[in-house]
C-alpha cells in the first residue's frame, strides 16, 4: 500500500501519539509498504530538501521521508508544537504521493487540513482519536473553550472515512456526539522491554538513597510508588500528593513537563527521576511496586498497559481508558473520579499484602501477553483496507444517476 501518515506530533518530542506512529511505520517497513510522513517542523522555517519527498538527503524514519511543516511552540509548552501548514499544502503533498489512504494520528490542526485535503481529492482518511483535547480546556483554565473544541472533534471526526478508538469509554463517547464509522482499535505493548525481569534491586537502593538525601529520612525497605508520564496539568499528577506521605514508602515521578518545579513543591518526598525511555524506562517501571494514574482525560493509557506488562499492579482513575485495561481486583483497583480518599486507600491496600501485591502483578502481566504490537498493527492494515473499500462505494454510490429522495439511503448503505 501507499500510505501518507501526518501526524500531530513526532520525534524529537516523545509523547503516546510518537510512540504509536513510530511502531506502525517499522511495522509498515516490514510489510514493504511504500510510506511519507507529514509532522511539525521544529521551527517555523521550512529546511529544504526535507519538504520534498523524492529529495536526496532529505530527512528519513525507518526509511521513509519526513516531510517537515512549519509550526509554533505552544506558550507554556513549548516542545509541544502546533503545525501552521496549509490545506493547499497538504493537498499538493497528496497529489505528489498520491497515497491509498491516509492515516491522521490524533487529528487536531494538521490532521484537519490533511482531512479536508483528502476529501477533496477523494483519498479515504483513517482518524485516529487519541487525545480529549476538549477535556484540557478546563485544567488549562478556558472552561469556556470546551464546546467550541468538541465542535471541532465532532467535524474532523464526521468528515473522515473511518476513526479508530482506543477504548470503550472513547466508543461511547464520540457515539454519544453523533459520529459513526467507529471502530476499535487499541495499543500494543513492547514485552520485550517491560518486563519483570528487569526489576532491578540496584536501582531501587539508588531511588531511595537519593530521596533520602535530598529529604533527610532514609528506609531502606521502602515501597515505591510510581507514575510515568508527562508531568502538566492533564496528567493531574499533583493528586499524588495525598501518597506523598505515606509510611514505608517513597513516590517516584518519572516523566518531565511544564509543571515540573510546581510538583517538586507540591510533594516534597518525591523522588523525580526526569524523562527516561528506551530499556532505563522498563528497568524503572518493573522496580515499582505500585503504579498509579491519577489523569482522567486518558483515551487509553498506554503506561498502565507497559506497568501491567512488567508485573505491576496499578491504580488508577475510573474514567476512560483505563475503564477497559484494569481488571478490578484482579490487576488492580479504580477509584471513582475526585475520590482521592479512595486512590490512598487503594494503594494502600496494595502496599499492605505481599501476597495480594504479588498475585495482582502476576495476573496484570498475563493479561497484557497478547497485546503485540504486531498483532495491533496487522489489525490496523484491515482498518486501511476497510477505509478503501468504504471510500470507493461511496464515490460509486455519488456517481451514480440517482432519485434526490434516495440519495441519502444510498450513501447510509455503503457507509
Amino acid at each position: 500500500m501507499r500510505v501518507l501518515v501526518v501526524t500531530e506530533s513526532f520525534l524529537p518530542h516523545m509523547n503516546g501519539v510518537t510512540n504509536s506512529v513510530q511502531h506502525v511505520l517499522a511495522h509498515l517497513r516490514r510489510r514493504g509498504d511504500q510510506v511519507t510522513v507529514i509532522a511539525p517542523s521544529e521551527s517555523m522555517f521550512d529546511t529544504g530538501p526535507r519538504t520534498d519527498p523524492g529529495a536526496l538527503g532529505g530527512e528519513l524514519h525507518e526509511g521513509f521521508p519526513v516531510i517537515r511543516v512549519p509550526s509554533l511552540p505552544l506558550p507554556d509548552y513549548p516542545k509541544v508544537r502546533v503545525a501552521a501548514g496549509s490545506v493547499t499544502r497538504i493537498r499538493q503533498i497528496l497529489e505528489r504521493v498520491r497515497p491509498d489512504v491516509v492515516h491522521v494520528a490524533s487529528p487536531f490542526v494538521l490532521g484537519w487540513r490533511a482531512i479536508q485535503a483528502a476529501a477533496a481529492l477523494g483519498v479515504p482518511t483513517v482518524s485516529i482519536y487519541q487525545t480529549e483535547v476538549p477535556t484540557y480546556a478546563a485544567r488549562y483554565r478556558l472552561p469556556w473553550a470546551t464546546e467550541l473544541l468538541w465542535q471541532h472533534v465532532d467535524r474532523m471526526h464526521t468528515a473522515s472515512t473511518l476513526t479508530l478508538v482506543p477504548s470503550s469509554f472513547c466508543r461511547e463517547q464520540l457515539t454519544r456526539r453523533g459520529i459513526r464509522r467507529l471502530k476499535t482499535w487499541r495499543r500494543g505493548v513492547d514485552t520485550k522491554r517491560f518486563n519483570p525481569a528487569r526489576r532491578s534491586e540496584a536501582l531501587r537502593a539508588q531511588i531511595r538513597s537519593s530521596a533520602a538525601a535530598r529529604s533527610g529520612d532514609t528506609d531502606s525497605e521502602e515501597l515505591l510508588i510510581g507514575f510515568v508520564g508527562r508531568l502538566a496539568a492533564e496528567k493531574q499528577v499533583e493528586d499524588l500528593a495525598v501518597l506523598d506521605a505515606l509510611p514505608g514508602t517513597r513516590l517516584v515521578i518519572i516523566g518531565s513537563g511544564p509543571q515540573e518545579d510546581t510538583l517538586r513543591r507540591r510533594l516534597p518526598r518525591a523522588h523525580f527521576a526526569g524523562f527516561q525511555s528506551g530499556d532505563a524506562l522498563g528497568a524503572h517501571v518493573a522496580s515499582l511496586d505500585v503504579f498509579v494514574h491519577p489523569g482522567e482525560a486518558e483515551t487509553f493509557c498506554q503506561t498502565i498497559q507497559e506497568a501491567m506488562a512488567a508485573a505491576v499492579p496499578v491504580v488508577a482513575v475510573g474514567r476512560g481508558g483505563p475503564l477497559d485495561l484494569v481488571d478490578v481486583g484482579r490487576t488492580g483497583w479504580l477509584y471513582r473520579p475526585g475520590d482521592l480518599t479512595g486512590l490512598r486507600s487503594a494503594v494502600e491496600h496494595l502496599l499492605s499484602d505481599d501476597s495480594t501485591r504479588r498475585d495482582f502483578g502476576l495476573r496484570a502481566h498475563e493479561s497484557v501477553q497478547s497485546r503485540t504490537w504486531e498483532a495491533l498493527s496487522n489489525e490496523l492494515i484491515g482498518h486501511y483496507a476497510r477505509a478503501v473499500e468504504v471510500n470507493r462505494r461511496v464515490r460509486s454510490v455519488d456517481a451514480r444517476p440517482r432519485r434526490a429522495e434516495s440519495w441519502t439511503t444510498e450513501v447510509s448503505s455503503a457507509r
